[in-house]
């Protein structure tokens, strides 16, 4: 029963990650470009929507907390495991969708605020820049 609810966590966590990294695919991809106007840019979208899958994986399936299944709370000799119930099911899944979406949220603000900085930081280069037009002179 643990190996099914680890596996279900697993697949659970996995897919919300994928939704979100669909659903943000076109601001990360806008973002990138704005500040990265090259071509590496797919490579660094590449890269986020997979960081997104990792985070969002490794923040729904808590398997430290999946352990109270396979091993007693305490070490003593009428320490029993908790047993997977219908209900407790139900709270991990719950668990898992919530955790992946926090883990996820937590990356994508840390990303927004650097991408932000960066904004600002190209903004401020293009309006020192002269402009072509500017340069010609009368």
């Amino acid at each position: 029963m643990f190996l099914t609810l680890l596996l279900v966590t697993f697949v659970v966590a996995l897919g919300v990650s994928a939704i979100v990294s669909m659903v943000f695919a076109k601001p990360l991809e806008s973002i990138l470009k704005r500040i990265i106007a090259d071509e590496i840019s797919s490579a660094w979208l590449r890269y986020m929507k997979f960081a997104i899958l990792v985070v969002g994986v490794s923040a729904g399936v808590r398997i430290h907390e999946l352990e109270k299944y396979i091993t007693p709370m305490r070490y003593d000799k009428e320490a029993r495991v908790i047993e997977l119930t219908q209900d407790r099911w139900i709270l991990e899944l719950y668990r898992t969708v919530i955790e992946s979406l926090q883990g996820i949220a937590w990356m994508l603000l840390v990303f927004f605020v650097f991408a932000l900085v960066a904004y600002v930081i190209v903004r401020i280069a293009e309006l020192k820049r002269p402009s072509p037009s500017a340069a010609d002179g009368p």
